[in-house]
């Protein structure tokens, strides 16, 4: 199985941190040229680029906002000017409160929908012309969009999330007609430093959910997102692809 990425360029946003560090490492892990996006966390940042150069690879910090339409088009086109090609592009970034509908405003709303869906679609449209024959898009979405939730408190986070399921199916064949793939890895709950709030009560319960009896680690998510970005992946497209060790 050949997973080397060497020679190519990716990006991964919201890659400071979490699950989405875990993926720029294990892409540069592979010979990629990481871009670390991240929008206010530029120490965090500096430190994922850290620890991959240490590792022996090579990336580079960029700061843009996902929400911004403008800073996500200025982004890719400035990774195509500095690093000269594009060859994956997952959108990991995103961004949600556990709010009540009752208590749902329209500035949380648009916040959520902005960062999660709308910037992913516009960097698809801005990536796309750079990438050729092989290029690789990669959506990082959530089970809990295919899975009955307890409350409503994740209800805007997991709409946000099904939009990029829905722009991956719809813009498949399009792609496709190019040699481009475009999946969606749907991890189950991860132990993150964004998740070290949760309840513990909560976070038992959904190891009794879940059939391989433990939490993900931001690790089984980034192996996935390695494999569909390489050429042991050329044959996977269109695809939502539950890494949730089986959560139910």
């Amino acid at each position: 199985m050949n997973i080397s990425l060497a020679g190519r360029v990716a990006i991964v946003t919201g890659a400071s941190r979490g699950i989405g560090r875990a993926i720029a490492e294990s892409l540069a892990a592979a010979g990629a040229t990481v871009v670390i996006n991240h929008r206010a966390s530029k120490e965090q940042a500096n430190e994922t680029v850290a620890s991959i150069e240490r590792a022996g690879g090579r990336a580079v910090a960029v700061q843009a906002d996902m929400g911004s339409v403008e800073r996500v088009r200025q982004f890719v086109d400035t990774t195509v000017k500095q690093l000269g090609r594009l060859d994956i592009l997952v959108n990991n970034a995103g961004v949600g409160n556990r709010t009540a509908m009752q208590d749902m405003t329209e500035r949380e709303f648009d916040w959520t929908m902005s960062v999660n869906a709308r910037g992913p679609m516009f960097a698809i449209q801005a990536a796309v012309p750079h990438m050729g024959n092989g290029g690789r898009i990669i959506n990082i979405s959530s089970c809990g969009t295919h899975i009955a939730q307890v409350t409503g408190l994740l209800a805007v986070y997991q709409m946000s999330k099904g939009a990029l399921e829905q722009l991956a199916r719809c813009y498949v064949k399009e792609l496709g007609a190019r040699g481009i793939t475009i999946n969606n890895v749907l991890p189950g709950f991860v132990e993150t430093e964004l998740a070290s709030d949760t309840p513990q009560a909560y976070k038992d319960a959904l190891v009794q959910r879940t059939a391989l009896g433990r939490l993900g680690k931001a690790e089984d998510i980034a192996e996935v997102v390695c494999f569909l970005a390489s050429d042991a992946g050329r044959w996977v497209t269109g695809e939502t692809i539950s890494v949730s060790g089986g959560l139910g």
